[in-house]
C-alpha cells in the first residue's frame, strides 16, 4: 500500500440548501450533481451562441443556426440528454432494480445517468431540431459536439465530489481512499479526475483547435472527432475505473463502457471519412 495517499477532499454533496420553504415544505437542497448539469448546459449554450456568430468559422453561404435558434437547440438537446441518459442507465445498467422499484427512475438526484444513453437522446433531440428548423443535421451536431466537453468536464467533477465511479485499487502516489463503505479502505485511482481531464479538458481543446482550423466548413467533421475522441478517452479510463461486477464488468478486461464506446468510435471514423472526402471545404 502506498504511504503517499492523498486525503480525499470531503465536500458536502449539497452545494446550496434553500429554505426553509413556506407551508412547512422544509428546504430545497441543490446538489453539485444537479448544478453540474445546469452549469454545463448554460456554458454550452453560451459557447454555441459564440460559435454561430463568428463568420470566420463558417463557409460562405453555409447554412447555420441563428443565435435565437441555438436557444431552441439547447432545449432539445437538454431534454434528450436527461431522458436518454436516465433511460440508458435504467435499461443498460440496472433494469432489474428499476423493474421492482419503478418510482426510483424519477430520483435523478441519486445519480444514475448513462453517457451513451444521453448521447443517443441528444442525437434524437438534434434530429428533431434540424427537422423543425429545416437546418442540416450534421451542422447542428457539430455545434453541439464542440461544446459537449464542457458538460463532460463538470459532470465528472460532480462524480468526484459525490463520490461515485471511483477507480481501481492502486499504490500510485496520488491514490485516494474514498469515503464510501462500498469502496473499502484501499487507496484507489481518482478515475473521475482522469475522465474530467481527458473527456472534458483535452477533448475540448482538440475540438477548439479543429474549430479554429475550419472544421465547421466540413459538416460532420467535428462530430466525428468528438465521437472518436470520447471513445478513446473513455476506453482508456476504463482501465483505471472500478467496474461494477454486476452491471459493468464483461470479463477478459472488457467493460460495458468500452463495449458501448466501440460503435461510437466506428460512427465517428465514418463521419470523419465522409467529411474529408469532400473535394474541398466550403468556400
Amino acid at each position: 500500500m502506498s504511504f503517499l495517499v492523498i486525503p480525499f477532499p470531503v465536500i458536502n454533496p449539497v452545494a446550496i440548501d434553500i429554505g426553509p420553504l413556506p407551508f412547512g415544505l422544509g428546504s430545497l437542497p441543490l446538489r453539485w450533481y444537479a448544478l453540474a448539469y445546469i452549469g454545463g448546459f448554460v456554458a454550452a449554450w453560451a459557447y454555441m451562441r459564440f460559435i454561430v456568430t463568428r463568420d470566420a468559422f463558417w463557409g460562405k453561404d453555409q447554412r447555420r443556426p441563428s443565435p435565437l435558434q441555438v436557444d431552441d437547440l439547447i432545449v432539445y438537446v437538454a431534454f434528450g440528454v436527461i431522458l436518454g441518459g436516465r433511460l440508458g442507465h435504467v435499461l443498460i445498467y440496472d433494469f432489474r432494480h428499476f423493474l421492482h422499484h419503478p418510482l426510483d427512475v424519477l430520483m435523478l438526484w441519486k445519480g444514475g445517468m448513462a453517457f451513451h444513453g444521453g448521447f443517443i437522446g441528444a442525437a434524437v433531440g438534434m434530429a428533431l431540431f434540424a427537422r423543425a428548423e429545416n437546418l442540416p443535421l450534421l451542422t447542428a451536431g457539430d455545434i453541439c459536439a464542440i461544446s459537449a466537453p464542457i458538460g463532460l468536464f463538470l459532470g465528472r467533477i460532480a462524480n468526484f465530489i459525490k463520490p461515485e465511479l471511483w477507480g481501481r485499487p492502486t499504490d500510485v502516489p496520488w491514490a485516494m481512499v474514498f469515503p464510501d463503505p462500498t469502496a473499502g479502505d484501499a487507496p484507489r485511482h481518482p478515475s473521475q479526475l482522469y475522465e474530467a481531464g481527458l473527456e472534458g479538458l483535452a477533448l475540448g481543446i482538440i475540438l477548439w483547435i479543429a474549430l479554429r482550423a475550419g472544421a465547421l466548413k466540413r459538416p460532420g467533421l467535428a462530430t466525428g472527432i468528438f465521437c472518436v475522441g470520447y471513445a478513446l478517452a473513455r476506453s482508456f479510463c476504463e482501465f483505471f475505473r472500478e467496474p461494477d461486477p454486476d452491471q459493468e464488468a464483461l470479463g477478459n478486461g472488457w467493460t460495458m463502457g468500452i463495449a458501448l464506446s466501440l460503435p461510437m468510435a466506428i460512427v465517428g471514423l465514418g463521419l470523419i471519412g465522409l467529411a474529408l472526402r469532400r473535394r474541398s471545404a466550403l468556400a
